[in-house]
């Protein structure tokens, strides 16, 4: 476990996402930070747009190069938001760097983001497999982060919510510890949030911690099982200790509990 805890999380309707700062000390804890202060000005919102997502990502990265003054730093973020297009909700799914977006449902689990790295590039190639990607002496370098180049340069994806979702976002301190077999079987074993995102970072810390393990889970649930559009997130993180806000506004609620290793 490193020293210095670079990650950070937000957990807050409309939005749930992993940061993982790069740069020690003073940098990569200060880069994730201020992106989470960034996205937080969308909570309490019924749900966000890709311009207010993209709005957030241009604005971190403004402060992170104003902030540390040209130190070498950055951050990943990824994350998804409570979106709404023709009156049904919707998960806006983003991302920069490895930090990761997954979707269990019935009992299977997708990612849905794609990695920003030299291994992911080498993964698309075919030069490397899966098993050989996971021990990678470059699997930690990455492509893109916010922060670090002249603008973000997000990946966004739009996923219709279904009544049974489950969505896990994550550092890669949780991936590096633990296969997706792993990672699945807990989702699926925890009927609550907040238990599966405590117990991913017990088992994450038990294979060996070797770095920062962030991770949220969201649920959904639904207002009227009449209407799909009456979407109901809840969520549970792994990442310290924080609280989870609740947000009622007729239709789309999620809310979120955090806790940080």
């Amino acid at each position: 476990m490193r020293a210095v805890n670079e990650d950070a999380l937000l957990a807050y309707p409309p939005v749930f996402l992993v940061a993982d700062g790069m740069g020690g000390h003073d940098a990569g804890d200060v880069a994730s930070r201020l992106a989470v202060e960034e996205f937080a000005q969308l909570a309490g919102r019924p749900h966000a747009t890709s311009d207010d997502v993209h709005t957030c990502f241009t604005r971190t990265a403004e402060r992170i190069r104003e902030t540390l003054d040209g130190r070498p730093c950055g951050t990943t973020v990824a994350g998804v938001a409570v979106a709404e297009h023709e009156g049904s909700s919707y998960w806006l799914v983003f991302n920069v760097g490895d930090s990761r977006v997954y979707r269990w449902v019935d009992g299977g689990l997708r990612q849905i983001s794609v990695d920003h790295s030299v291994v992911q590039e080498l993964l698309d190639t075919g030069e490397i497999d899966a098993g050989q990607a996971r021990t990678h002496p470059e699997r930690h370098v990455l492509t893109r982060a916010l922060g670090s180049g002249a603008g973000p340069e997000p990946d966004y994806w739009m996923i219709p919510a279904g009544p049974h979702d489950r969505l896990l976002v994550c550092s890669d301190g949780l991936t590096g510890e633990l296969p997706d077999a792993a990672i699945a079987a807990v989702l699926g074993q925890f009927p609550d949030p907040q238990d599966a995102a405590q117990e991913l970072v017990r088992l994450a810390v038990e294979a060996g911690g070797h770095d920062n393990v962030s991770t949220v889970v969201v649920d959904v649930a639904t207002a009227d099982e009449g209407d799909m559009h009456m979407t109901v997130p809840r969520a549970g993180a792994g990442l310290g200790a924080s609280a989870w806000d609740e947000m009622l506004d007729g239709a789309t609620v999620p809310r979120a509990r955090t806790r940080e290793i």
